[in-house]
């Protein structure tokens, strides 16, 4: 049995984190301030003699040092998404990503933990046209949320030089999956059109459909989270690694597949008609992910691609979107 602090960990990523640690039989905390996470992702933790809920915001000094304390493992996935987000407002971006970064990299390395696992983003690779991306090739930063998000891999090799802490940086590619929120302004793309079409409504793609991403299920991201902190080989330490499934999917098929899914369980979604809009500000075109690092080093091997993926999502979307 080990302890796991995660942080953000009422949100769409952490709290599936959650679960998982507490199914192996884990001690969990939990660092959440709610200002985007939901109480009732943590439902089922809340009952559990192993976990601790710690009610903080990660800017807090102090609330990051009380999480930390008697902690094995870190999980940092406490962070304000969206570009689009911090387009509109980049001063919360960056004191949430990178100053409460910084204080959870301070309370990780002042409580002794073992190693500080961290979410970091394929926002990272900017204006790099290069497919599929690998990690030591990036361009420049296409938004605030980019920048914060390069800002803490830039930290997290700091602190590993310095002061001889174990980090290692998950760069995320569009994560989906049980759990995520539909609702808002800055809400992904998948849950946003999963919600629309349960409605009956039509879902809108920002352009002409053409851009692409490496959609990636949830439970491959539990997966080498839990790889990325345990893991006992010493080169897959102080590294940045893609999480992803190495694919590409246009919005256009996104969209049809998503369709054909939620039918299974309401044949009149089929008929639903997508609808197109405006390019958003700050969008790169084109995504895929080389994985080949993150095999080789720590053993990732996505158990879910992602017409797999979809099939999973949409049960638990039509499960729980519906009136």
């Amino acid at each position: 049995m080990q302890t796991f602090l995660v942080t953000g960990g009422a949100g769409f990523i952490g709290s599936n984190l959650i679960d998982e640690l507490l199914q192996q039989g884990h001690r969990v905390t939990c660092l959440d301030n709610f200002a985007t996470g939901k109480r009732a992702n943590l439902e089922q933790a809340l009952k559990h003699p192993q976990f601790t809920l710690v009610e903080g915001d990660i800017r807090d000094m102090a609330d990051c040092q009380r999480a930390c304390k008697n902690v094995d493992y870190v999980l940092h996935q406490a962070a304000i998404g969206s570009v689009p987000r911090s387009i509109k407002d980049p001063i919360t971006t960056n004191s949430v990503n990178i100053d409460g970064f910084l204080n959870m990299l301070i309370a990780t390395r002042e409580a002794g933990a073992q190693r500080f696992v961290y979410a970091a983003s394929s926002s990272t690779y900017g204006d790099s046209e290069k497919l599929p991306k690998v990690e030591h090739k990036i361009g420049n930063p296409l938004s605030p949320y980019a920048i914060t998000k390069y800002v803490n891999e830039l930290y997290a090799n700091n602190f590993s030089s310095l002061y001889g802490m174990e980090t290692i940086g998950l760069r995320y590619f569009n994560v989906f999956g049980r759990r995520q929120d539909p609702d808002g302004a800055y809400a992904a793309v998948i849950p946003k059109f999963a919600q629309k079409l349960i409605q009956h409504e039509s879902p809108v793609i920002n352009g002409d459909g053409s851009y692409s991403r490496d959609f990636t299920y949830i439970d491959n991201v539990i997966q080498i989270n839990l790889l990325a902190a345990t893991t006992s080989n010493p080169e897959a330490v102080n590294q940045v690694y893609n999480v992803a499934c190495g694919a590409r999917i246009d919005l256009n098929q996104l969209a049809q597949t998503l369709k054909e899914s939620l039918a299974h369980f309401d044949p009149t979604i089929s008929e639903i008609k997508v609808t197109h809009g405006p390019e958003r500000t700050g969008d790169i075109p084109h995504s895929q992910a080389d994985i080949t690092k993150a095999k080789n080093l720590l053993g990732y091997a996505p158990t879910y691609d992602f017409d797999q993926g979809i099939k999973q999502a949409a049960q638990w979307y039509y499960e729980n979107l519906t009136d």
